[in-house]
Order: structure tokens, then C-alpha cells, then sequence
């Protein structure tokens, strides 16, 4: 079944709050299976008073971790009700590769698809996209617990 979610209900699944929830809407979710979110990359973004003042640029390391996000919402959505709360860390990625800028005005799609999950781990694959072409890609790995 697709699924979409809007800011207050990624909240839910998330315990990520501003200036570091990095997902605006979820668009499309299949739980077990992949999800496609979206961030919209404003000059508010505190990040951008540093990187780079003359030539605003998002940070790479904030676009996977976006990804690894959009991630943790498709892991958590799969998932019982009942563990729906359960803390997702981040612990590791693979073929990292960085394409093109990101810049404010851009809007980011996230498409991030379930490759394995472990009795407390999990292996994802996520692209990061602007206007159809890709941005960033990785190879993302995550555990879950308490």
C-alpha cells in the first residue's frame, strides 16, 4: 500500500527536531520496500550563514544524512505499531558519491529502497535527486534499540 505523510506525521516517526528534521513530506512510502521523500532547501537553512556565505551550498554530509533519515521513516513505518518508537542510528555508508551542488531554491527527492534488514540492522540504497537528475547517492546502514 503507498503511503504519504506530511511534516506532523514524520514527527511522529522521527526524534529529529529543527534545525536538524531534514525531510518536509513524505510523497510515496511501500512499507518493506522503499520511500520517496522531499526536502525543500530555503537560504533560512541555518547551515547556509557558514557554508558557504558568498556561495550558499548544502552541505553533502546533510543530504545523506536526509537520505538516512527519509530511511529511518520507511524502516519505522514497517515496523508494529508498537515499535514504531524505536530509536534508528546511523552506522555506516558505502559508495558515497556527491554529483552536483545543492543550492537553496532546490527542491531534494529522496527515493531510499530496503536492500536487507537484520535482526537489528538494516542495509538501505538511497539517490538524492534536482529536477530528475541525481545529486547524491549511498549505500546507508542502520541499527535499531532501545
Amino acid at each position: 500500500m503507498e503511503t504519504k505523510y506530511d511534516i506532523q506525521s514524520i514527527l511522529k516517526f522521527l526524534p529529529h527536531r529543527y534545525p536538524f528534521i531534514l525531510i518536509d513530506r513524505v510523497l510515496e512510502l511501500i512499507p518493506g520496500d522503499r520511500i520517496v521523500a522531499l526536502k525543500n532547501v530555503t537560504i533560512n537553512e541555518p547551515y547556509f550563514q557558514g557554508h558557504f556565505p558568498a556561495f550558499a551550498v548544502m552541505p553533502g554530509v546533510l543530504i545523506i544524512e536526509a537520505m538516512a533519515q527519509a530511511g529511518g521513516v520507511l524502516y519505522l513505518d514497517s515496523q508494529p505499531e508498537e515499535k514504531r518508537g524505536t530509536l534508528v542510528y546511523f552506522m555506516g555508508m558505502d559508495k558515497v558519491k556527491f554529483r552536483k551542488p545543492v543550492v537553496p531554491g532546490d527542491q531534494i527527492v529522496f527515493e531510499v529502497t530496503l536492500l536487507r534488514q537484520r535482526l537489528k540492522a538494516i542495509k538501505m540504497a538511497g539517490t538524492a535527486k534536482v529536477e530528475d537528475k541525481i545529486v547524491a547517492e549511498a549505500e546507508l546502514m542502520a541499527a535499531f534499540g532501545e
